[in-house]
């Protein structure tokens, strides 16, 4: 059963992040969904930042995949960036190590076909003519608009997260909504 949850601020979307990263092990794979400045690297920033990952989360559109261990050991978080593959077969190309990996992949719809059925669905949905005070997911290493501000004066327009924990591993192991 899906999970909408209203985020109100780039902060709130970090800490989303941070809650479903308490409750991801090896072998899970998130499908992160929605339109450019949704907030997808923030959400991915925030579950990496309670993974405990080494460095930045920073989006990987020009390098497809990027892969941050954990300071702490266990199973590292793999961040792909999925919008200039073409099919399911080109991220399986990737060599990603799934079963033993932390698996977010941005832009996912159409591209997990055939990698596994247990997947944590998350599309974020922004109004249209969203104010620019969240960070854009525009590829670039500091997430920002083109000048390197955020607009102060302009609003930051909620966004809906939709959670759809689907598969088996999620039918054994249910995910708790935040609070």
């Amino acid at each position: 059963m899906p999970i909408d949850i209203e985020v109100s601020t780039p902060e709130s979307m970090a800490a989303l992040g941070a809650h479903v990263a308490r409750q991801l092990r090896a072998g899970d794979i998130v499908a992160l969904d929605g339109p450019l400045g949704a907030g997808k690297t923030t959400f991915t920033r925030g579950l990496g930042g309670e993974l405990g990952v080494r460095g930045t989360v920073s989006s990987p559109t020009f390098v497809l995949a990027r892969t941050h261990p954990r300071t702490a050991g266990g199973a590292p978080l793999v961040h792909v960036d999925a919008y200039r593959l073409g099919s399911a077969a080109e991220l399986d190309d990737l060599d990603i190590d799934f079963a033993e990996s932390i698996v977010v992949v941005e832009w996912a719809a159409g591209m997990l076909a055939g990698l596994d059925d247990s997947v944590l669905r998350i599309t974020i949905e922004r109004p249209t003519g969203a104010g620019r005070g969240e960070p854009v997911d525009n590829g670039n290493d500091n997430d920002s608009d083109s000048d390197g501000d955020t607009a102060d004066d302009e609003p930051i327009e909620a966004r809906v997260v939709r959670i759809e924990p689907l598969g088996d591993r999620w039918a054994r192991r249910p995910f708790v909504a935040p609070v």
